[in-house]
């Protein structure tokens, strides 16, 4: 059966209530999970549904994951725990038809990203709005900021911040700069992004997403791995509407 991308999620319930085909709610999760779990084009997305006898059209996919990625990604934010008190801020070129962009990027001391924001400067005009994006999302400043030695960030901070400890070295900012490596995957898997707010739509929706999934293996017992997964898979779940498997 081919089936139709039409649909809403009504309002905080986050089930799919159709118009004119009957599309699961499984069948609908199941796509925006693979989209921005993993760095899959649209087609590979559609061909893995084919595989289970769930043929949609690339397009279905796509217009699924704008119309559900974000709100999926929002109900996340609220059920994830408060983020640390350390915040790591990074930038990163990204070439957005054939012009420069910079995509900013905030992670705490877990790797969690809190906010993302992709503008056309790299100034302090540039990065005030970042941080005072972040203050309203997380209702409160951090105790510690590490950056880069870029100039704006301590410009930015003064106005915005001032009583926040700034650190400034490359080297305390690692975890920052790691974060931006799905971002590179996944735009050389979409080649390129195709305008700045596609970027941004797109990479909040994706990094809110892959907050919940943020398991790291290699730092702990396989046990201990496989009960934080059990337990990311019951919040989306919850999110979706869709009962988890055992």
């Amino acid at each position: 059966m081919r089936l139709s991308w039409v649909g809403r999620w009504d309002d905080d319930t986050c089930l799919p209530k159709l118009r004119r085909l009957p599309v699961p709610a499984e069948i609908i999760s199941h796509a925006v999970w693979l989209y921005f779990r993993f760095p899959l084009s649209l087609r590979m997305v559609d061909e893995l549904l084919a595989a289970r006898g769930i043929f949609v059209s690339y397009e279905t996919v796509r217009q699924w994951a704008r119309k559900f990625g974000q709100v999926l990604a929002n109900q996340i934010r609220r059920r994830l725990p408060t983020a640390g008190d350390k915040w790591h801020i990074d930038e990163v070129v990204v070439t957005i038809s054939g012009v420069k962009h910079w995509l900013w990027r905030a992670v705490d001391q877990t790797g969690m990203v809190l906010d993302i924001l992709v503008q056309s400067r790299r100034d302090r005009q540039a990065a005030k709005p970042l941080l005072r994006k972040l203050m309203k999302k997380q209702c409160r400043a951090p105790r510690v900021m590490i950056t880069d030695k870029l100039a704006s960030y301590g410009a930015a901070k003064r106005e915005v911040m001032p009583s926040v400890e700034h650190r400034k070295h490359k080297g305390l900012n690692n975890r920052a700069e790691n974060s931006h490596q799905p971002t590179r995957q996944r735009e050389r898997q979409m080649k390129r992004f195709k305008s700045a707010g596609q970027a941004q739509r797109f990479l909040s929706a994706h990094d809110g997403i892959n907050n919940l999934f943020l398991l790291r293996r290699h730092q702990v017992p396989a046990i201990h791995y496989r009960a934080t997964r059990t337990q990311a898979f019951q919040v989306w779940a919850e999110v979706t509407g869709v009962t988890a498997r055992a």
